[in-house]
């Protein structure tokens, strides 16, 4: 299987990544509305329990819109999305650190690291639309650490640019892919 080969078969079974940033997206709205209406901590356990669910639940909506939610064996390109995970591991470090510090940076932090890893996804699904998915993150993630909002304003906005970009990509990758 060669990279191109590699890369349709990842946008094929997973929608482009769409699936997933719906999840990711409705996990980072539920995190916000858990901070505006109860506390800062039980927000951060939302979104750290909440993210452990983003897979199963992007399989699920990837076969609920008729593909399969799974890569062929010996797709390359599945150690990235593996190793790519990792990086949230270490976001959540960090911003777990901050947390105890300025805790308005929590979600900040977590944009930053999950625009980052989003710029990874142009490789793995072949869109050049992840560099602004992830541009957008970043750049949200600086805004929110320069002027530190309330504490759920990251968290909800990042749930929207995660639902927005979800949407467009799902727009661009229907109806494709279903042979």
């Amino acid at each position: 299987m060669n990279f191109t080969q590699a890369q349709h078969d990842m946008r094929k079974s997973y929608i482009g990544g769409a699936p997933g940033a719906f999840a990711s997206g409705l996990v980072w709205l539920s995190a916000g509305l858990t901070a505006y209406l109860g506390s800062e901590h039980i927000s951060v356990l939302v979104f750290f329990f909440g993210g452990m669910l983003i897979h199963p639940l992007g399989i699920l909506f990837s076969k609920a819109l008729k593909r399969s939610g799974k890569h062929q064996k010996d797709n390359p390109l599945s150690v990235l999305a593996m190793e790519s995970t990792f990086l949230i591991f270490i976001g959540l470090f960090i911003a777990f650190f901050m947390l105890q510090y300025e805790s308005n940076w929590f979600y900040p932090v977590m944009a930053l690291i999950i625009g980052g890893r989003y710029l990874m996804f142009n490789s793995l699904y072949g869109m050049k639309l992840y560099w602004l998915f992830g541009v957008t993150l970043i750049i949200a993630g600086v805004i929110g650490i320069i002027i530190s909002p309330p504490f759920q304003v990251l968290a909800i906005s990042g749930g929207v640019i995660e639902i927005l970009f979800a949407a467009v990509i799902l727009k661009l990758e229907s109806g494709k892919h279903t042979e």
